[in-house]
């Protein structure tokens, strides 16, 4: 990430631990994206392997590697394969795909590349999607997962080092050439409420334990079921999928 969290001693935001116990969450966009996740994965700032945990173990995935710019947290990743909680077939590699080392740019050309809420934290986003579409195999996936609708725009994104939210429309212009889309919606419309509660009265830098709780186990539940009925038309994520 190129961000102003990313520090010479790494990444020093702090809602990595807070958003971990999010299941449901995890288990609405993992499902959206699982059926374009096949032989070698590439999790840009993957963090402590929390997309790994849940998806590197499905069928058909061969190879997955974490791509994390800090130290900390890619010494976990290999700690946590280590100790079995992530399968042998996931590595970590420090760096950003703008220094992709030697070792982690022979596992490519990739099947699939992730970018789960970490595009908004990148500076260069267009620059980031080029480099992204040129490590991606013929017939491979980009796949971005983001927090959307500039006006919710709060201390909360500033406080983790939110370069940005999305919409729609700015996903589809940064769009990386020679790519097709094939996914574009947004997720979580219950949540959006949530979102507007925080961006236009409560102003947090950051959400409780027990908001995030509340969110999770209730709204993400109904969201589940409210967003194929409205068409996927509103949300406080996005997801754009692109194929070459």
């Amino acid at each position: 990430m190129e961000s102003g969290l990313l520090t010479a001693d790494g990444y020093v935001g702090t809602e990595l631990d807070l958003f971990a116990a999010a299941r449901s969450w995890k288990a609405y966009w993992s499902r959206e994206i699982a059926p374009f996740l096949r032989g070698r994965v590439l999790d840009v700032g993957a963090g402590l392997g929390a997309t790994a945990e849940v998806l590197a173990r499905r069928p058909g995935v061969t190879h997955w590697t974490c791509l994390e710019p800090d130290r900390r947290f890619a010494a976990a990743v290999d700690a946590k394969v280590a100790e079995g909680t992530l399968p042998a077939h996931v590595r970590a590699c420090q760096g950003t795909l703008a220094s992709l080392g030697a070792a982690c740019a022979a596992a490519g050309p990739y099947d699939a590349i992730l970018y789960i809420d970490v595009l908004e934290h990148i500076r260069e986003d267009l620059a980031e999607l080029a480099r992204a579409a040129a490590a991606l195999a013929p017939g491979g996936t980009l796949v971005v997962l983001a927090p959307a609708h500039p006006r919710l725009y709060s201390p909360f994104d500033a406080a983790i080092g939110h370069e940005r939210r999305y919409t729609r429309a700015s996903l589809r212009a940064i769009a990386p050439g020679g790519l097709r889309l094939v996914r574009l919606r947004y997720l979580d419309s219950v949540g959006l409420a949530a979102s507007f509660a925080n961006a236009a009265l409560l102003r947090q830098a950051m959400p409780t334990s027990r908001q995030i709780a509340v969110w999770d186990r209730l709204m993400v539940p109904l969201s589940r079921r409210v967003d194929p009925l409205i068409g996927y038309r509103a949300g406080k994520s996005v997801l754009a999928v692109w194929t070459r």
